[in-house]
C-alpha cells in the first residue's frame, strides 16, 4: 500500500475527511496545559476528526 493509498482509506474513514494534523493535536495540548483548562478533570479526549462518534 502506497502513502497515497493509506492516506484516502484513512480519510475517507473520518468524518473531518482528513488525517489529523500535527498542529491541530498541539492545539488541544496547549489548551489543555492553559488556564482555561483548569476545571478539566480526569476526561477521555479523542482527538480523532469524530472517527469515534461515527
Amino acid at each position: 500500500m502506497t502513502l497515497e493509498q493509506f492516506d484516502s482509506m484513512v480519510s475517507s474513514s473520518v468524518p473531518m475527511g482528513h488525517r489529523g494534523q500535527p498542529e491541530e493535536i498541539a492545539a488541544t495540548v496547549v489548551f489543555l496545559c492553559s488556564d482555561a483548562a483548569s476545571y478539566i478533570t480526569g476526561q477521555p479526549l479523542a482527538i480523532d476528526g469524530g472517527y469515534t462518534a461515527s
